[in-house]
């Protein structure tokens, strides 16, 4: 591959690999620089992308052996590398600690690793402010992490403490061994009360920060059920057999039922706000994997917190 600088970033030149004959210009561009569709398709939009010495635009198709060109822009943030700093993290519950894993109940506002443009508690910096020994595998930023949750999402998270269990546990979530239980509080009534979500998503074709349900993204398989309904809302317990990033967010508001208080997908911040609700009603509640030592099923379950679970208090109470 062929890089030199320029002022406004970096001219790269290298020929589209086989493996991604057919895919869009967007597509593409975003698995070989790790770039989010949108950017790509900003850079295809300003004529930026050069395929066998024509411009190109987002939605043209790439083959395999031709010569791609693109100027990509400096990168406005450089990513971690260093482990998390050792950080006291308030409210962060070790439910099980053993030679090969540590699970977590993790609060409200705490991310699973350091990342750009967060520099708030982690999961990590919190084992590490109290004593645990982590996996060093992984990338330095995120050394031992197998899964995560977002910093708006509470419930339980496995780490992996030894680099057989880092191995086995990444292992296990590809196979889609590991059981996550999740529950929601949603919008409305889905209908039908139980059944399987099986749509694509990826990141949002306009909209870097959130994802959505989109043609050609990554398979994604939500299986739910409702377990309580009130005039507003519904509970529902959730199985996911995928692992996408905000999966269980850009699923339910795909069918016009977000989770309560997740004003990011469309949700109505008014009945949060009624229920004391300030962020997503989206729990981790319960989690089950083969141990990495022995391959025995092992589970764990956590208790909603407060603030969700005074949720459904006001709910019941109007019900």
């Amino acid at each position: 591959m062929d890089a030199v600088s320029t002022p406004a970033g970096q001219h790269r030149a290298l020929p589209v690999p086989d493996g991604l004959e057919g895919q869009r210009v967007d597509q593409a561009l975003s698995r070989l620089f790790g770039l989010s569709r949108g950017a790509a398709a900003d850079l295809a939009d300003e004529g930026r992308v050069v395929l066998d010495g024509r411009v190109r635009g987002k939605g043209d198709r790439v083959s395999g052996g031709s010569w791609l060109e693109v100027e990509l822009p400096p990168l406005p943030h450089a990513h971690p590398t260093q482990p998390a700093a050792p950080e006291p993290v308030a409210g962060l519950t070790v439910v099980h600690d053993d030679d090969d894993l540590v699970v977590v109940d993790k609060p409200v506002g705490v991310a699973a690793h350091p990342s750009p443009g967060w520099d708030g508690p982690t999961v990590i910096g919190g084992l590490a402010a109290a004593g645990y020994r982590i996996a060093t595998s992984g990338a330095a930023e995120r050394q031992g992490v197998v899964h995560r949750l977002d910093a708006g999402t509470t419930g339980l998270m496995v780490v992996a403490k030894s680099e057989r269990a880092y191995t086995a546990l990444k292992a296990a979530f590809k196979q889609r061994t590991v059981e996550k239980g999740y529950a929601a509080l949603v919008q409305g009534h889905p209908d039908p009360s139980r059944g399987t979500i099986d749509a694509p998503i990826d990141r949002h074709p306009k909209h870097d920060w959130r994802f959505a349900v989109v043609q050609g993204g990554r398979p994604s398989v939500t299986h739910y059920e409702v377990v309580e309904a009130f005039p507003a809302a519904s509970l529902v317990d959730i199985r996911l057999e995928t692992g996408r990033t905000h999966q269980i967010r850009v699923h339910f508001s795909a069918l016009r039922h977000p989770c309560v208080g997740d004003t990011t997908y469309g949700a109505d911040p008014t009945l949060a706000a009624r229920l004391g609700v300030s962020r997503q009603w989206l729990h981790a509640a319960r989690l089950g994997l083969p141990h990495p030592a022995d391959g025995r099923w092992v589970e764990f379950t956590s208790p909603f917190p407060p603030d969700l679970a005074g949720a459904l208090d006001v709910l019941r109470a109007e019900a």
